[in-house]
């Protein structure tokens, strides 16, 4: 809750950075929103101190403190304000402390991002990789390393412990070019994290070359994104792990990418809808495509993955959609190599087409012009039975709109998320709230959020007319 009484006399615990921005993110917008969750403890109401720097010391002339920060429910932020934008393609340390009404302060929690206002501007003509086959030195469930089904990302390979080294070898099935690599170990613990390590490539799988600028030496990262200046070439790449944190090496995932543009998807010459895929491998769960296709106006649906659309690709559609439907997705953003979604953030931002944007897709509304500006709640809202709706608050329209036609106000619908709108773009507005920003309008064309599930078929979703009402709209 917002303020808890602690024992008389403790003083209160450090704040919890995991949040938003979380470790070694990138965050987009020079004025970040800086989100973490609550301390515990501490007498009466607690308040915070915020500092921001480019050195973990603290103590350049680049320091930005605020204070008397009071705290919200669960989750306490704070907007770098105006006047101290940020400087782009630059490393920041951030920590904060809580401070109760007896003046009593908390450690300082610290943590990091980096600064790159650039890196989701456009469609970075990438497509994933192809990997044929996956070999370890040593070690348990070498599928797990590029399992991108995994929707929570909760699964891992593992080395055999007593070992010096550990090496991961990527068969691509023949010789491809290859310019970027994600990676990701634990999020949670820095137990099993890689420290030092490089990358190599290979024609025979024989004969290994490194790769100098992906030389990384006493890293505690859990996720990566690693950059070739120049793209390399080889049939085989290879992570040698030197050093890592705790008895044995963990990674959760390991993604290749190579240069190029995907296959542009096949569209009927009758009116579609084009479903961005926002599940981690490029699907949604089918409830959006069965809705549109059982409505009243005979549309077709064409589902393309959130990590190969892009602008350039909806412009060259023949024909074009009659609108677009950003599904939700699996899992946490940290989880994920956030420049996938570049080409989604164009469509938001540029395309013309009507959009629907759902769950994720409500919340990618704001962080595609800051990442920052969408957070972790700090509790789940998971109403997709019925009973589930017992003490949670329904959704009241504030303005109205005809996307809420034969919708009742205060309405329930099926939801399922933990992460909420917080920061709006100046030209979008709010249409209904509960305990978060439940739907978002764009001022300048077709374009909604929700962050309800308005397709799922539930007796009691009140909401179901949304999802028509915007068809209805597109014709």
């Amino acid at each position: 809750m917002a303020s808890m009484i602690g024992n008389q006399g403790d003083p209160p615990g450090p704040p919890n950075l995991t949040n938003n921005p979380r470790q070694d993110v990138i965050a987009t917008n020079k004025r970040p929103l800086l989100s973490f969750f609550n301390s515990t403890g501490g007498i009466g109401n607690r308040t915070y101190t915020i500092q921001i720097d480019k050195v973990p010391a603290f103590d350049s002339g680049y320091l930005i403190e605020y204070t008397d920060i009071p705290e919200t429910a669960y989750v306490t932020s704070k907007l770098v304000q105006k006047g101290d934008e940020l400087d782009d393609n630059t490393q920041y340390y951030w920590r904060a402390r809580a401070i109760d009404t007896l003046g009593q302060k908390s450690f300082w929690a610290m943590s990091r991002f980096f600064l790159d206002t650039f890196s989701d501007d456009t469609f970075l003509r990438l497509i994933r990789t192809s990997v044929i086959r996956v070999e370890t030195s040593s070690g348990y469930n070498i599928s797990n390393i590029i399992d991108v089904g995994d929707a929570a990302a909760g699964t891992y390979w593992e080395g055999y412990p007593n070992q010096l080294a550990y090496w991961v070898k990527f068969d691509l099935g023949g010789s491809k070019e290859v310019s970027r690599i994600w990676q990701l170990c634990d999020r949670s613990r820095l137990e099993g994290r890689l420290k030092d390590y490089i990358w190599q490539y290979s024609s025979n799988a024989v004969n290994w070359k490194d790769i100098p600028e992906t030389r990384s030496r006493e890293s505690d990262a859990f996720r990566g994104i690693i950059k070739f200046h120049v793209p390399i070439t080889g049939r085989y790449f290879r992570l040698y792990i030197k050093g890592w944190h705790g008895p044995v090496p963990r990674i959760h995932e390991i993604t290749l990418y190579s240069p190029g543009a995907p296959t542009p998807p096949q569209v009927p010459v009758t009116d579609y809808v084009l479903i961005v895929g926002n599940r981690h491998d490029g699907g949604e769960d089918g409830n959006i495509r069965r809705a549109v296709q059982n409505s009243t106006f005979n549309l077709e649906t064409v589902t393309v993955p959130y990590y190969e659309v892009s602008l350039d690709m909806v412009n060259h559609l023949e024909p074009k959609p009659v609108a677009i439907i950003l599904s939700g997705f699996d899992r946490w953003y940290e989880n994920l190599p956030m420049f996938e979604f570049n080409g989604e953030y164009e469509l938001i931002r540029e395309c013309n087409i009507p959009i629907l944007a759902i769950c994720g897709g409500h919340q990618f509304i704001v962080m595609a012009y800051g990442y920052t500006y969408a957070r972790d709640m700090g509790y789940g809202v998971y109403t997709c039975k019925q009973e589930n709706l017992k003490g949670i608050t329904p959704i009241s329209i504030i303005k109205e709109d005809p996307i809420f036609e034969g919708i009742p106000n205060p309405f329930y619908a099926p939801g399922s998320h933990a992460w909420e709108v917080v920061v709006l773009p100046d030209d979008v507005e709010v249409l209904a709230v509960s305990h978060c920003i439940e739907v978002i309008k764009s001022r300048r064309k077709i374009m909604y959020g929700e962050q309800f599930h308005a397709e799922i078929d539930l007796p009691f979703n009140e909401a179901s007319a949304f999802l028509l009402n915007f068809l209805r709209m597109t014709r």
